[in-house]
């Protein structure tokens, strides 16, 4: 049995094959990301989904559909398989009592980002590439920048100057090449681009899906979900989009899913969730636009989703109308205060960007595009505690000889 079944790259909008065997960045036809492939009547063959649940409780359980062909290839800190847990108070509070949780808080680097550095550091590394380099609001940097040096390959990491503290602070422990930029994402994004083009092919491009294994990672948890529902779908799944590639993998899991015959019936509707101050995707569901345009001023406290222009745009845009999903936005005031709604009914300290999630579904209940007996699903993609500054404590102090009373 082959460890990985990857057959090739696939450009997601051309649909130009590519070779999977040699470091890969965008479709050298039309400038888009590609997409892993795999054969999937040899996974049909080989595999029977009911194995899964003997195999180690990792992302890695399902190697046959991921791109690392050597399992001495592998670089794992124990990702996946985070817990999907019922949310019943808070739940029965906004009128959805079969609400779940994905709570990707739990995994290592504190956020679902190492799923993605788990998947493509171990491919780049596999590919012979030894020098990393991207752009990132925090989370994703500091995960690949820790993966990095799990494998040994260098990382050079660029991130506004505003991102949470504690992402900075991960990715200088890890001793990587930290710059940081007074500016967005975007702006990170033309230092790296530009850093990439002058090093002669030395330094590897591992932006947001300029490279095509980090969804792999990502994917998974839309396969989790399906596994951890006895092989079923639940009818929503809401999740927080700045890049999208979360989406856009949980979508593709489904889709490889559905053609290996392990699961039937209608997808779920899925969900893109922004904030008010930075909505690209919103705006292009709104408009019937099959590509988001660049969001002037962005600006949200959920700083994982501040992405004013997604690359990847149009394939979350195609994962909304493929699954009749929607996309919504809630404003910084909604996902605070449902970020402690959630802590204070489930005692689950989420992360904004999961904050938000949860605030699109209040409201897209109370409109009524989510009916009360539908099963949904929330991804929270970190954990609370790497933004500190979200919740303002104002406790009085007691003398040391002070009583309560």
């Amino acid at each position: 049995m082959s460890f990985s079944q990857l057959s090739h790259l696939e450009c997601g909008r051309c649909g130009a094959d590519h070779d999977s065997e040699r470091p890969q960045n965008l479709c050298t036809a039309c400038g888009s990301p590609l997409l892993a492939r795999y054969d999937l009547a040899a996974v049909r063959a080989s595999v029977d989904p009911g194995e899964f649940a003997r195999r180690s409780p990792d992302l890695w359980r399902y190697h046959e559909l991921l791109p690392v062909r050597n399992r001495q290839a592998v670089t794992t800190l124990g990702e996946g398989m985070t817990p999907l847990l019922p949310m019943a108070r808070y739940g029965e509070r906004i009128g959805l009592p079969r609400l779940l949780m994905k709570d990707e808080g739990l995994i290592p680097t504190g956020s679902f980002k190492a799923r993605g550095a788990a998947v493509g550091v171990s491919r780049a590394a596999e590919l012979g590439i030894e020098r990393l380099a991207m752009p990132t609001n925090g989370n994703a940097g500091a995960a690949w920048a820790l993966y990095g040096a799990r494998a040994g390959l260098a990382t050079t990491i660029v991130m506004p100057v505003d991102a949470p503290e504690i992402t900075r602070r991960e990715c200088t422990a890890s001793r990587a090449d930290l710059h940081l930029v007074d500016g967005l994402i975007s702006d990170a994004g033309r230092i790296v681009g530009e850093l990439v083009a002058a090093s002669d092919g030395r330094v590897f491009d591992s932006s947001t899906l300029k490279e095509p294994y980090r969804i792999e990672g990502k994917k998974t948890m839309g396969i989790e979900i399906v596994e951890q529902l006895g092989w079923r779908m639940p009818d929503v799944i809401l999740y927080p989009t700045g890049g999208g590639v979360g989406l856009i993998g949980i979508h593709k899991a489904l889709n490889e899913l559905r053609e290996l015959g392990w699961i039937s019936g209608p997808p779920p509707r899925l969900v893109a969730v922004q904030a008010e101050g930075c909505a690209p995707i919103v705006r292009a569901f709104e408009r019937g636009e099959r590509e988001s345009r660049y969001w002037d001023g962005a600006h949200t406290v959920a700083f994982g989703i501040n992405v004013p222009k997604p690359l990847g745009d149009f394939l979350i845009l195609e994962a909304l109308e493929e699954t009749s999903g929607t996309a919504v936005t809630v404003t910084d005031g909604e996902l605070l205060a449902e970020l402690r709604e959630v802590a204070a009914l489930e005692g689950a300290f989420v992360c904004p960007e999961g904050a938000a999630a949860f605030a699109a579904a209040r409201k897209l209940r109370a409109s009524g595009w989510i009916e009360a007996d539908e099963q949904v699903v929330v991804l929270n993609t970190g954990a609370g505690l790497k933004y500190p500054g979200t919740v303002q404590v104002d406790a009085p102090v007691l003398p040391v000889d002070g009583h309560l009373v």
